[in-house]
């Protein structure tokens, strides 16, 4: 099965979310799980991870940190990824060495052009649609995904209200990887480990 999905978890990691996550692994078709928590301290966000990662390992699913490259080295994270106002692309490049570093590029060539001096595994776009998780994020257009796969030698992730009804137009666009979150644990009607079947 061809890995598409960069799935991130969701805002708030309940004791349930761990059984969850390892049905949702299984079904085979995610390549990153990106860990994204905000506004908790670093010392409940590495206990979290640590198991997180127990069953990243298990499913081969390459895990990722946002923001914070110093705890991503720290955990043994597969990498890191970041935005525009996470800090020192350079800095986190040279840390993280030959782990992963993927950086948000919103919807701006030129923010994606002068990402690619610091060698980084993927780029990110977004958001592509309305989104629960980033509901005042700069709006995307399929544009930017022509231009960058005529233009970028990296894979391109896209983000931003990605549901089973989109995913299909981003592919066929250019993107490589669709990032998902809300469509999986906030899914109204599907369990998370049904809705994930969805992105084949």
């Amino acid at each position: 099965m061809i890995k598409l999905v960069y799935l991130i978890s969701p805002n708030k990691i309940t004791n349930n979310f761990y059984s969850k996550l390892d049905k949702v692994l299984s079904f085979g078709n995610t390549a990153f799980f990106q860990l994204r928590l905000k506004n908790i301290c670093n010392r409940k966000i590495f206990l979290i991870a640590k198991k997180i990662k127990k069953i990243t390992e298990k499913h081969k699913v390459k895990f990722i940190i946002n923001d914070n490259y110093s705890l991503a080295l720290k955990l043994k994270a597969d990498g890191c990824h970041m935005g525009q106002n996470d800090g020192s692309f350079k800095i986190a490049r040279n840390k993280l060495r030959k782990k992963i570093l993927g950086i948000t590029c919103h919807n701006s060539k030129k923010i994606a052009k002068d990402a690619l001096k610091f060698k980084p595994d993927y780029l990110a776009f977004g958001s592509f649609y309305k989104s629960k998780l980033k509901p005042n994020s700069i709006k995307a257009n399929l544009d930017i995904l022509r231009w960058s796969d005529k233009n970028i030698k990296k894979p391109i992730v896209v983000i931003g209200g990605i549901n089973n009804k989109n995913y299909k137009r981003l592919i066929k666009s250019g993107a490589k990887y669709i990032a998902i979150s809300s469509f999986i644990w906030d899914n109204p009607t599907l369990k998370p480990e049904f809705a994930i079947r969805e992105f084949k």
